[in-house]
């Protein structure tokens, strides 16, 4: 019978990650890993084969949390749609300008390996389709609501406000302040098409 691993998984996934996080795939070797969680480099390559495997652990998972996230802030009842997708927006341009913000794990493995790793890529790519879904969803609740113009196409426009989630994303990481971050947010936001204004009925002349 196998032994039963004597760490803790999630733990070690976690600092593994955050190493990664910290200095990229390439600038990461396993001897740091392995001084980072206190693991043997064999106990690493027993539980989760060589480097680019356990970076294709991190990132998967690292990917669905950004999944749930987008899923769970963004959705919810129609009245609330609007609300949701400023919060979302916003929130997210003051994350981005935190000091020391390391910027986007998925952003940051995506510009290091997607262009020779399929893994990497494909999971990328599902990952942004799976956020583009959910912003949708949230633009059709608002339409729904009667905050977004009915003509309007929220799949085309929900690939625009990921556009400038993912420009938010790279500003912040090369310093812009959150004055200007939260203004691009808001600025993309306002522009949305809103429901034509409605003229009050023209009264007939007085005979």
């Amino acid at each position: 019978m196998p032994r039963p691993r004597e760490f803790d998984e999630e733990s070690v996934l976690n600092t593994a990650r955050d190493q990664f996080w910290t200095t990229g795939f390439a600038g990461t070797s396993m001897d740091a890993i392995a001084a980072a969680t206190g693991l043997g480099k064999g106990s690493l390559y027993g539980a989760f084969g060589g480097k680019r495997q356990l970076f294709h652990r991190v990132f998967d998972d690292h990917c669905n949390a950004a999944i749930s996230s987008a899923n769970r802030r963004l959705g919810g009842d129609d009245e609330q749609a609007f609300e949701r997708l400023t919060a979302y927006f916003l929130d997210h341009a003051t994350a981005c300008a935190e000091p020391g913000h390391r910027g986007c794990l998925l952003a940051k493995g995506t510009a290091e390996l997607a262009e020779h790793d399929e893994v990497v890529a494909a999971r990328s790519l599902k990952t942004f389709e799976s956020i583009h879904q959910a912003i949708t969803a949230d633009l059709e609740a608002c339409r729904r609501n009667g905050d977004l113009d009915p003509a309007a196409d929220p799949r085309q426009l929900a690939g625009l406000l990921l556009a400038v989630h993912r420009g938010i994303e790279a500003l912040g990481k090369a310093g812009t302040d959150e004055d200007t971050l939260r203004g691009i947010a808001e600025t993309a936001l306002a522009h949305l098409p809103r429901p034509p204004r409605q003229r009050p009925p023209r009264q007939r002349p007085r005979r």
